[in-house]
């Protein structure tokens, strides 16, 4: 399983969020590198998102989640084009799962498990 894990639920509909893209980033100095990209499957999960064997490093990550494109295909305006979580990665052996519960008007997130 990758290091780093999310899903994404839809509290609109109770439902999971597929179809959801995500970047993952790591802040490099001033700059932001993408270090891997991905689509929630239907269970609004991505388990792939960094390779099984690559290495994590201690630092600062971003999650971009797209969910006004998601939002847009069941017809609804969303006001948040994308969602952007950053955490900081102290434990470079930890797994670290970080959840996005979204509605088009709204999100929370947490350190999930």
């Amino acid at each position: 399983m990758s290091a780093i894990t999310t899903h994404v639920l839809d509290l609109t509909h109770g439902l999971p969020a597929p179809g959801v893209r995500i970047e993952l980033e790591q802040k490099q100095g001033s700059q932001w590198t993408v270090l891997a990209s991905g689509i929630t499957d239907k269970d609004g999960r991505l388990h792939n998102l960094l390779p099984h064997d690559a290495a994590l490093h201690a630092g600062t990550y971003r999650l971009r989640f797209h969910t006004g494109n998601y939002f847009s295909r069941s017809g609804i305006t969303a006001l948040h084009p994308y969602i952007e979580i950053m955490f900081d990665v102290r434990d470079a052996d930890a797994h670290y799962h970080i959840p996005l519960l979204v509605t088009p008007y709204a999100y929370s997130t947490y350190r999930g498990s």
